[in-house]
Order: C-alpha cells, then structure tokens, then sequence
C-alpha cells in the first residue's frame, strides 16, 4: 500500500497493521501456488483448500500456466529472469512457495487491486478445491 493512503477494510484482509500479508491471504495463495506447483499437493475429498508440499515450486510449465490463467498471457523471457533475480528461487532457479509469497507481498504493496482480480479469478477453486 503507498505511504499516506488510507486503510480501509479491503486493505486490512491483504495487508497486517505490521506491514506484511495477512494470514488470510497466505492461505488463498497457497491454494493458488498448490494448483500449479511440483510436486502437487496431496489430493483430499470435499472442500478442503490445497496446501502445497514444504519443497514445492513453479517448474517452468507451471510458472507459466499460472501466469496464462491469471494474466491471460505466459510471462516473457524478461518478466521471468525478473522473478528469478527478485524472489526465492530453488537452487534450479524455480520460483518457491516463500518467492511466490514475496511476489505477492510486492503486487499488493503497489497495486492491491491487481491482488484482488487475482483472487476473484481463483474464488472457484476456493470452494471446490
């Protein structure tokens, strides 16, 4: 969120009063990252959220399908060497589940409504899992 704006209820299910991501949103996103991540998660019956394994990450397949259903376009070479030089990556250069995270914290710190269509696109697979 920029410096001097207002907080509102929105803002406060994003983004803590110390500054970091709520609870709630780290929930939602690993849900989203456990969709797309390798190794996948254990597959559970009913409506429980996805959580993603401790070692899991973005292969490229992944990294990009996640960027195609969420921005409607895969990343250029540009925007995924920008990944990789900005957030945790495994020692092969995958995005983790911590890199995602601070991709997130980033996005929602400058543009929390980018953040809010995101999880509006994926608001199904919260119900499904």
């Amino acid at each position: 969120m920029a410096e001097g704006q207002p907080r509102n209820a929105d803002s406060a299910l994003l983004i803590s009063d110390e500054g970091g991501i709520t609870d709630q949103l780290v929930i939602c996103l690993q849900h989203i990252f456990a969709k797309y991540c390798t190794p996948g998660p254990e597959r559970t019956s009913g409506t429980a959220l996805l959580t993603p394994p401790t070692d899991a990450y973005f292969s490229e397949e992944g990294l990009q399908r996640w960027a195609r259903e969420t921005n409607g376009e895969p990343f250029s070479e540009e925007t995924k060497e920008e990944v990789v030089e900005s957030f945790d990556v495994n020692d092969d250069g995958n995005l983790t589940f911590r890199g995602f995270l601070q991709l997130y914290q980033l996005q929602t710190e400058n543009d929390e409504a980018e953040t809010w269509k995101d999880l509006v696109r994926e608001s199904s697979t919260f119900e499904t899992g």
